[in-house]
């Protein structure tokens, strides 16, 4: 344990604390000012959807038609979407409905259907992950007007199931940041509370899909990027087993460290858990046979563990959890209890150390591009990347105060002794076979996503010491699901993450379609205004 590190930690804690609950109370609540979902299609899972489409019961370009009118309904209220492709959309849902209208008879649909299994799906993509022809500038001033050459390959895997991209949408600079605001584009609002932060880095992507505006997206997540942004705005997020998806396409990227591939990986958004199982297969690509989906595991064969949080000086040092987001982990156990699933609690002190593990594993990370000289290989002066920070900070800088932040605690060490670096890589690796040995292919972990509900802009870096419990499941290359409970007293989403052993994805889904079942899943900013019928 570090102790400047520790006593670092403990300030911005409760520095955290005091900021939050003033902030609370004191920032004026903005409700959404979008409409509200009128047309029952926008409610209705992928899957559900695809039975539709190839029963001829509605078409592709009525499909995307709607959900184009949808972004268009909220996007200027939320400021997610960075570049949009709606003719291009239009034109391909056209195709799609002709390729089913040519398959006549039912056998042939269904074949249709199985070789294309999102056939005249509408999605969205995180600017980062790639989209041919859109914008591929990642929140950066400089890159501005920067296209993506071609498709990621999980885009590309997405696209060849048939499925129709729309946009890209919001992220922070270079990803390096869990609040969805830049210099380039501005903030990304929460669709809850126009007033608060999306989360980060798939902050534009979750906003959309919060509010109805995407059946499905595809974020990324290299520390809590996908789970974070799904708990501050209520809907379902999965980042893979470390491995499975592939990162070719995304930026930023490394081609000399070979850790990046398992702490970073792509995974599906979406309001509907049901989706999650199918849209992983696609995206898994080559790797879908890893998981297995084919081999169910009976309901109560599950065992559960479950920590609300650090014990000892581990626990002080860490933020202290909403009671609200403790309870939506109570509500789930007792649900499971009543079916005969046994939970246990789980003492954390072998993760005494996860603060200096984390640090650890994100300074080892090498070859990822500045975010002032945009170059691996050519780092700015560290006189320049403080006088940029201060820049930053008083708002005279082209560059976001998280991402020089990161870039800073990187280029120190993370403050962290090299002699004593290999000490908690060991111990990185100690952890890891723990927990895999005690998950094994049966057993889940709820924890805690983030310790508090969405937070407002310009405080993501007082609550940076809640991450870890994020990150360090990049790190140990476990799959990780956040599942939406609902909402808070105050009207804001809460939920928790569930975790599984490596390759033990299917876990993590089965739980979430579980309490999607009992507890309801994606709660809309606004009320409904449904119209009959669902052609309209």
């Amino acid at each position: 344990m570090e102790i400047i590190i520790r006593i670092f930690g403990f300030i911005l804690s409760y520095l955290a604390l005091m900021i939050n609950r003033f902030l609370e109370y004191m920032i004026y609540r903005k409700q959404p000012d979008f409409p509200a979902i009128r047309n029952r299609l926008l409610l209705k899972s992928a899957v559900e959807l695809t039975t539709e489409l190839r029963r001829g019961q509605i078409t592709s370009e009525q499909l995307v038609s709607l959900y184009i009118a949808r972004v268009r309904d909220v996007n200027p209220s939320l400021n997610a979407v960075i570049e949009d492709r709606f003719d291009e959309a239009l034109e391909e849902a056209r195709h799609a409905d002709k390729l089913i209208a040519e398959a006549s008879k039912d056998y042939d649909r269904v074949a249709l259907f199985t070789r294309y299994p999102l056939l005249g799906i509408p999605f969205t993509v995180k600017e980062s992950c790639g989209l041919k022809g859109l914008s591929y500038a990642v929140g950066s001033v400089i890159r501005k007007g920067l296209k993506a050459p071609k498709d990621g390959e999980v885009v590309q895997l997405v696209r060849a199931a048939g499925a129709i991209p729309l946009l890209v949408s919001a992220t922070p600079e270079f990803c390096m940041s869990f609040e969805t605001n830049t210099v380039a584009n501005g903030r990304c609002m929460n669709p809850h509370n126009l007033t608060l932060s999306t989360g980060g880095s798939s902050g534009g992507e979750c906003a959309l899909n919060a509010s109805g505006a995407s059946v499905f997206g595809i974020g990324s997540d290299i520390a809590g990027s996908i789970r974070l942004p799904a708990m501050f705005c209520g809907v379902y997020g999965h980042k893979p087993t470390g491995g499975l998806t592939s990162i070719k396409g995304h930026f930023p990227y490394s081609l000399t460290d070979e850790n990046l591939p398992n702490y970073l990986q792509m995974g599906p958004i979406t309001r509907f858990a049901s989706d999650m199982p199918l849209l992983l297969e696609i995206m898994a690509g080559d790797n879908k046979h890893k998981l297995k989906m084919d081999e169910p595991v009976p309901l109560n064969e599950l065992k559960i563990y479950y920590s609300y949080g650090y014990p000892g000086i581990n626990g002080l040092t860490h933020p202290y959890v909403n009671d609200e987001i403790k309870m939506c982990i109570v509500r789930a156990l007792k649900c499971f209890a009543k079916v005969g699933i046994e939970s246990t609690q789980l003492d954390f002190s072998f993760l005494d150390n996860i603060y200096e593990m984390s640090i650890v594993a994100l300074v080892d990370l090498k070859g990822l591009p500045s975010v002032i000289t945009q170059q691996a290989d050519r780092p700015p002066s560290m006189r320049l990347l403080a006088m940029e920070m201060f820049n930053s900070i008083i708002g005279h800088s082209l560059f976001t105060k998280e991402a020089l932040f990161l870039e800073l605690m990187q280029r120190l060490n993370g403050l962290i002794a090299s002699n004593k670096m290999q000490q908690y890589r060991d111990e990185i690796e100690k952890v890891k076979t723990y927990l895999a040995e005690l998950l094994g292919d049966r057993g889940v972990l709820f924890l805690p996503t983030f310790h508090s509900t969405a937070l407002n802009f310009h405080t993501s870096l007082f609550n940076i010491t809640g991450i870890d419990s994020l990150l360090l499941f990049n790190v140990l290359g476990f799959p990780a699901t956040h599942v939406t409970m609902g909402l808070s007293m105050r009207g804001m989403p809460i939920g928790f993450q569930v975790i599984a052993a490596p390759y033990q994805d299917k876990l993590c889904l089965q739980i979430a379609s579980e309490i999607e079942v009992a507890f309801c899943g994606w709660t809309s900013p606004v009320l409904h205004q449904l119209t009959f019928p669902d052609s309209q």
